[in-house]
């Protein structure tokens, strides 16, 4: 069977977008969906990109951006609310989801906290609610060698969807992922 992964942090608004339309990508394309979770923060740092990135933008790029992550949102037809304390820190969500085994559920959850209903994700108590009681400390090393093979690989930023050996970043690639996935023979792993 095909394989799409996504590379994600649920830091990134674009991450999130990206996140509700990857599952209906994979099954229109026959791929099986894999997500990879990463420290968006660690792959910043190996790149020595500012953590907060869009911090560092001009005012007309960040009121660009603000429009652009609404005309997209509104594309796919689903909700997108920026936080004012955006970035938040995510390790803990993210260890948490590997916990629980990249549960999509938990995934949508997690981005939903984020990015709909403005929750701290941060917070002991959000993680419970999303995950139940997990062992975060147990996925430390998994999360950072998830974030050490991304940087391997050339990933940049997030989203980042991988076929095979190639790399798409954003959510508005997503036609060239479907068009990969679709050169790709069904038993392509």
């Amino acid at each position: 069977m095909k394989t799409l992964a996504l590379w994600f942090d649920y830091s990134c608004p674009y991450a999130y977008l990206a996140s509700t339309q990857a599952e209906a990508l994979a099954a229109r394309a026959g791929a099986r969906l894999v997500w990879k979770p990463m420290l968006l923060g660690g792959v910043f740092a190996a790149r020595a990109t500012p953590q907060n990135l869009s911090g560092t933008l001009s005012p007309q790029k960040a009121r660009h951006m603000t429009a652009d992550l609404a005309r997209y949102a509104d594309l796919f037809g689903v909700p997108l609310v920026m936080p004012a304390e955006h970035p938040r820190r995510t390790v803990s969500a993210l260890r948490a989801t590997l916990a629980r085994g990249c549960d999509p559920a938990v995934i949508h959850a997690f981005y939903r906290a984020y990015w709909v209903d403005g929750r701290a994700i941060e917070s002991d108590e959000v993680v419970r609610a999303v995950a139940g009681d997990v062992d975060l400390a147990a996925h430390r090393d998994d999360l950072r060698a998830r974030t050490d093979e991304a940087i391997a690989l050339g990933i940049f930023g997030a989203p980042t969807f991988q076929v095979g050996s190639a790399l798409f970043w954003g959510q508005d690639r997503l036609h060239f992922v479907e068009h990969a996935l679709a050169a790709l023979p069904d038993s392509a792993a």
